[in-house]
């Protein structure tokens, strides 16, 4: 290897990592579809709700298109974690707003758990074992390995964890005043606003820390290494039992 060559292999792996880390965004988050699928029910329901008025229509056409999107994704075989989230957000929110009789409830249960996962990223940061890591950690196949053998990772994941929570955050400090001054139709659409900018932003900034950070530790290829060492352990092991008894039959 020359000189040359070292900074070409260097480049290589670094942009290696970063494609790694944006497949692994990409399906930790959903990507586009997953953007779609979380923006339309809410799009459907405040669009029709502008038109009408009407509460009942809104709520039916969110819950219709929610339930076309889970049926698409188990006709294709995909994934269906996204889309199920989806439509358990809008069933909450069809549900809290028919009991009510509130258009605006309808957004409320999102709202509330949008406060408690920014709420859950700070706390879990500040206790050590940010939450961006734990949801990551799977999908890098590191696991849990970042918390005690790779300390530039965790502060990475810290630091992504410290951004998702006051991106979240400032949206809350959006949404909840246009909850009690807005009508259903305003808060409706600032909410659907809202919906991509906030999280392309924080997958960005996670984007950008994790490409800086250290590789993650592969934990399955260990535990596949150390399992493959033991079976070749165990073969030599035997191996050696019967040279003895070979050597006193010889004798």
């Amino acid at each position: 290897m020359t000189s040359l060559d070292k900074p070409t292999e260097d480049t290589q792996a670094k942009d290696d990592a970063r494609a790694v880390t944006e497949a692994a965004l990409f399906e930790a988050f959903g990507g586009v579809r997953g953007m779609v699928e979380t923006v339309l029910p809410g799009l459907l329901f405040v669009t029709i709700f502008t038109l009408n008025k009407d509460l009942h229509w809104s709520a039916i056409a969110a819950l219709a298109v929610s339930v076309v999107l889970v049926v698409v994704r188990l006709a294709m075989r995909d994934t269906v974690k996204h889309a199920f989230s989806g439509v358990f957000g809008v069933v909450f929110g069809v549900v809290f707003a028919m009991m009510t009789g509130n258009a605006k409830d309808f957004y409320l249960p999102g709202m509330l758990y949008t406060l408690g996962l920014a709420v859950a990223y700070i706390v879990t940061t500040l206790c050590g074992v940010p939450l961006i890591g734990l949801i990551l950690g799977p999908v890098f196949k590191e696991n849990l390995s970042w918390r005690t053998r790779n300390p530039g990772r965790k502060k990475a994941y810290a630091k992504a964890s410290w951004a998702w929570g006051l991106i979240l955050l400032a949206k809350c400090a959006i949404l909840f005043p246009l909850y009690w001054w807005a009508d259903t139709a305003q808060l409706g659409w600032v909410l659907v606003a809202l919906k991509i900018p906030p999280f392309l932003l924080a997958v960005w900034l996670t984007w950008v820390f994790l490409a800086k950070a250290p590789p993650p530790i592969d934990v399955f290829a260990e535990m596949e290494a150390e399992e493959k060492a033991e079976e070749e352990r165990k073969a030599a092991l035997a191996a050696e039992s019967g040279e003895p008894s070979g050597g006193r039959h010889r004798r």
